[in-house]
């Protein structure tokens, strides 16, 4: 990883290089977590739960791993059906 400078006013905001924040995939009203660990500030964008949910399911349903609405009712059916 290559060292950028960044400078902070003195309101103690910090000015991330245009090229950083596209590499990093920082845009504006993004949430930044910061860690201080050893004298290095870490940083971890925040996600939305919801997007991450999104994603999975369109990573599932990619794989085949989703069944359609009327095939999940059917499967409940027959669960309670040799229940009794």
């Amino acid at each position: 990883m290559k060292g950028i400078a960044i400078t902070v006013d003195n309101k103690g905001r910090l000015s991330i290089p245009v090229k950083a924040r596209k590499r990093l995939g920082i845009n504006p009203g993004d949430i930044l977590f910061f860690q201080e660990r050893d004298s290095i500030l870490e940083y971890a964008k925040a996600e939305n739960p919801f997007d991450v949910l999104a994603k999975h399911a369109l990573q599932e349903y990619k794989e085949g791993k989703t069944i359609s609405l009327d095939d999940f009712e059917k499967k409940m059916k027959r669960r309670k059906t040799a229940k009794k």
